[in-house]
Order: C-alpha cells, then structure tokens, then sequence
C-alpha cells in the first residue's frame, strides 16, 4: 500500500510536505443515494401509482431485522472456494495509478468510477478483477435482486418499499459490493432487464426479469474494451450514470429500479475514442504504460507464472498483505465523514479548475472527494496539498478539451497548472 501511495505522491507532488494531524474517528460509511422517480410501475403482475420526478418518503424504516443464517453462510464460503482464483491486488507489480484510482473509488463510491486507458497487455483487466477480494460488505435485503438497502428508503426497490409501508419486517444479510462485467456482445434486454416469458407464460401475470443493471446496484459495474461498446449501450449506461435510476418500458410494462454503480472502464486508445459524453462521466483517469525496467518486468513474469503453477498456494502467500489492505480499506471508509478540507484549499482546486477552461463543475466535485478519499486512506482527518496534487490529474485530465496540434500530455498541463496556483 505504501508503494502505491508513495510512487504516485513522489512523481506529482515531491514539492509538498505537509505533516498531518492524526485523529481517529468512527463515522459510517457513506450511503448511496438514487435520483429518478417513476411512474406507472407494474412488477410480479402488481401496479403501484406514482408521480414523475424524484420520489418523496416519508417513512421511517424501523422493523428490520437482521438475520445470519448459518446455511446461509456455509453456502456462501463453498460458492467462493468454487469460483475460478483471481490473481491478488497486492501481487500487482507497478501501476500505481491505476491502483490507487481504484481504491478510492472503493473508499467512496460517489467518486464517480474510472476510466482506465493503457497499451495492451499491462494488466489492466487483471488488477480491476483482482479488486474483488478487498471489496467490502454491505447491507442488503435478503433475496431481493436490485441489492436495496434496509436502512435507505430511496435505494430500494418496489418490492421491498411496499414490505415497509405494509410494516412488514425485512430479512437483512451482509453480502459483499457485487462486481458486475458487461461484455461487448450484451443485448440491450439482458443489460436494461425484459419481461419474465416463464412467469407470463406459466402464472399469466406481467413479470419484469432484472438485468445487469440491477445486478450492479450498489456495486461495481466493469466494461473491458470499454471504446468498442455499441452506442445503443453507450445511451443506456450514459442514462443510468446521469440518473441514478434504471427505467424500462416493454410490453406495457413501466418500471424503475435503483442503478447507481461504480462505473469502471478499461480500453486501449489505439484501438478508438471514447465518446466524450460517456468520458465525462467517469470521476478519474488512469494512465497505464508498459513497464520498461527489466528487473520489473522479471519479476512480473516470474509472479505470473507462480500464479499459473499453483492459484491456491500463490494466493496464500499473499494473504496477510491482502487482508491487511482490506482492513486499512474498512478504516477509510468508516472514517471519510471525518475528513475535512480548509475553504482555502477548496478555492485554489477551483480556481485550477477553472483556468484550465474545465467544462462543468464535476471536475471541482470529483477532485475535492478523491482527495478527502486520499487523506482517509493515509490515516488523516484533514486534507493538505500534497493529497491534492496525487489525484487532480486523474480527476481533470479527461475533462480537458483536446486541442489536436497540442503534443503535451493533458496529465502534465494540469500539474503545471496546479504547481502555478498552489505554489
């Protein structure tokens, strides 16, 4: 873990050395909050009336229970033992931007995602898999396949909403953040949902049979080739992304679902652009190159072929840092509510932000979590200048417009830019 901090801080920020205050403190995690309302909504042959816009409630969750169902759990720990290994992240040799990108996201998710873009073979879809093991547990309904949070009215579904204005008592259990991976080939039915025909079929009721979507909610959502996506795909991630929320409309059947994902993506760019749209919606950019060092890539190599040889035993070896690093993940994300950043700080991000002609104003929001996510993740309550110059290149330079003469990189403009306000 250190490596992957102190790589990234060495190279953007070796002019900051800020001593931090330490104070522990317990806050919980943040919650994930949808946008869209609903109309109509017809789900297992049931309608519920609503309005248009972004759903008001005014009740209290107060009946859930919380059960552990020893079966349950046993299942759960033959299910994971029978799943193909995945390489550790903390076996990734390098890379530590992209990294570190990804563990902020995990620390807070309203991050918004990230756009990993590198030459081919760098291990870029290996470390974003291997991210699986360091993902942390969440509350969620039992049995309820849009993962609705019990404690968060406007981050579930129908199903579970109706159960709590009925008073009924919800059945919670831990499950860990779902990766999700949306392959290029995917229909636009299997990702949105479609009609249950088996229900329909045998029951005679209209059904709505969840897609990927639903599966993602609340968790990751992961796109390789991300560049190669058909664009009627590119409009509905591009849809769920802005709103929050999944709406379908198939065969007079309305319904919305809560949709909000980390949205990560990985693709080489010499293979095509990304549309700008679908770009600006990932929080941060990560730039990945191929290693030059030769004893790097030894051992690369060597790594690689341990894992080969024998998962099991390779993945053993890197238990203790692997656990040590889901720990220090649960700590940041307990304490990010603590964490603060000074007005003065806040200002010159802006001002960055703003010299630098960014479009909107995602840029100042993505660049101010990131770096509350950095300070978290280091231990501190208080952001200092150092852990912005780490992350405001991957947070700004996707969002800068492209000037095709221009032969800088975009990454560097804004460093330049940042060492010109902050110094």
């Amino acid at each position: 873990m250190a490596s992957v901090l102190g790589t990234s801080t060495a190279i953007l920020a070796s002019r900051y050395l800020v001593s931090p205050s330490s104070k522990p403190a317990t806050v919980p995690s943040i919650s994930i909050n949808p946008g869209k309302g609903y109309g109509r909504k017809l789900y297992g042959g049931t309608g519920i009336q609503g309005r248009k816009g972004r759903p008001r409630f005014h009740f209290a969750v107060t009946n859930v229970a919380t059960e552990v169902n020893p079966v349950e759990q046993a299942q759960k720990l033959a299910a994971k033992e029978s799943q193909r290994p995945v390489f550790p992240f903390a076996a990734i040799v390098g890379q530590d931007e992209m990294k570190l990108c990804l563990l902020l996201n995990v620390i807070d998710p309203k991050i918004g995602g990230v756009m990993i873009m590198g030459d081919r073979g760098t291990g870029k879809s290996t470390t974003v898999r291997s991210l699986v093991d360091l993902l942390p547990e969440i509350k969620v309904v039992f049995g309820d396949p849009y993962n609705s949070d019990p404690e968060d009215p406007e981050a579930m579904g129908i199903e579970v909403r109706e159960k709590v204005t009925n008073g009924e008592e919800l059945t919670v259990t831990m499950n860990k953040i779902n990766m999700v991976d949306l392959p290029l080939g995917a229909t636009e039915d299997r990702v949105c949902g479609t009609i249950d025909i088996e229900k329909a079929l045998t029951e005679g009721v209209k059904a709505f049979e969840p897609g990927l979507l639903a599966k993602a909610n609340r968790g990751i959502l992961y796109v390789d080739e991300v560049n190669l996506l058909d664009d009627h795909l590119v409009d509905v991630l591009l849809d769920s992304a802005a709103s929050g929320w999944n709406t379908v409309e198939r065969e007079g059947i309305s319904i919305s679902h809560p949709a909000r994902f980390i949205l990560i993506g990985s693709g080489n760019p010499e293979e095509g652009e990304l549309r700008p749209q679908l770009l600006d919606r990932f929080g941060m950019h990560a730039q990945v190159g191929t290693v030059r060092d030769a004893e790097l890539r030894v051992k690369i190599v060597e790594e690689r072929a341990r894992f080969d040889k024998n998962p099991k035993e390779f993945r053993d070896s890197y238990k203790a840092e692997q656990e040590k690093l889901q720990q220090q993940i649960a700590s940041a994300r307990s304490n990010l509510s603590s964490v603060q950043i000074d007005q003065d700080l806040k200002v010159k991000i802006s001002k960055v932000c703003a010299e630098l002609n960014v479009d909107g104003l995602r840029g100042d929001i993505v660049t101010n979590r990131a770096a509350k996510a950095v300070a978290a993740l280091k231990g501190r309550d208080k952001v200092t200048a150092e852990d912005i110059a780490t992350v405001i290149p991957n947070c700004l330079r996707h969002r800068l417009r492209k000037d095709p003469l221009e032969s800088i990189d975009s990454g560097v403009l804004v460093i330049e830019k940042f060492y010109e306000v902050f110094g």
